[in-house]
């Protein structure tokens, strides 16, 4: 089977069930920024080394998949298990937390190499939440879509800052001003 079919060679895309929209709609614009977000997890795991970590991510991957599957018409996505990945997400938020500094104020994103790319998939991720939200207001979608996006971004938050933390990286925070700033 080759990759190209040129069914979408004037703009148009399949969606399950085989409904046919452009490529700039809105639904698209979503599935289309989780694929990007799931990319993004895809380096995250390159960059690391095999470990439970590694494990994780994979299993995050398969998620976005299945969600953004679902978002296209997939009606494959069980509730029970998404929750339960959203519970893994704030087992591990958790524990990570109990290893890192409390903040107050907004962290700067970047680091190290690894935690840089966490901070960009965790953009990315915030970027796939606001689409989906907007795209919530037009269709039924399922609510925990919503909430798995929106865990999985504070999990990469937190998992940036460990990664740093980790590798003995000093976060900057930012305190308000743009020409001040101090080292943690």
């Amino acid at each position: 089977m080759n990759i190209y079919t040129r069914a979408g060679d004037k703009g148009f895309t399949s969606i399950f069930g085989g409904k046919r929209v452009l490529k700039c709609h809105e639904l698209v614009d979503t599935y289309g920024f989780i694929d990007e977000l799931n990319s993004w997890v895809g380096l995250i795991i390159s960059q690391l080394n095999k470990n439970d970590e590694t494990r994780f991510f994979v299993e995050v991957q398969k998620q976005l998949l299945a969600i953004g599957s679902s978002l296209a018409g997939w009606k494959g996505l069980k509730k029970e298990l998404v929750e339960k990945q959203i519970k893994k997400m704030e087992i591990k938020i958790d524990l990570m937390e109990k290893t890192l500094p409390t903040i107050k104020n907004f962290v700067l994103p970047g680091g190290s190499r690894v935690g840089s790319i966490v901070h960009i998939a965790r953009s990315i991720c915030r970027r796939a939440e606001r689409q989906t939200v907007s795209l919530a207001q037009k269709q039924i979608i399922q609510p925990e879509i919503i909430k798995y996006l929106n865990r999985l971004s504070d999990l990469l938050f937190v998992f940036a800052r460990f990664i740093n933390s980790q590798g003995g990286v000093t976060e900057v925070v930012w305190s308000g001003d743009a020409s001040t700033e101090k080292k943690r």
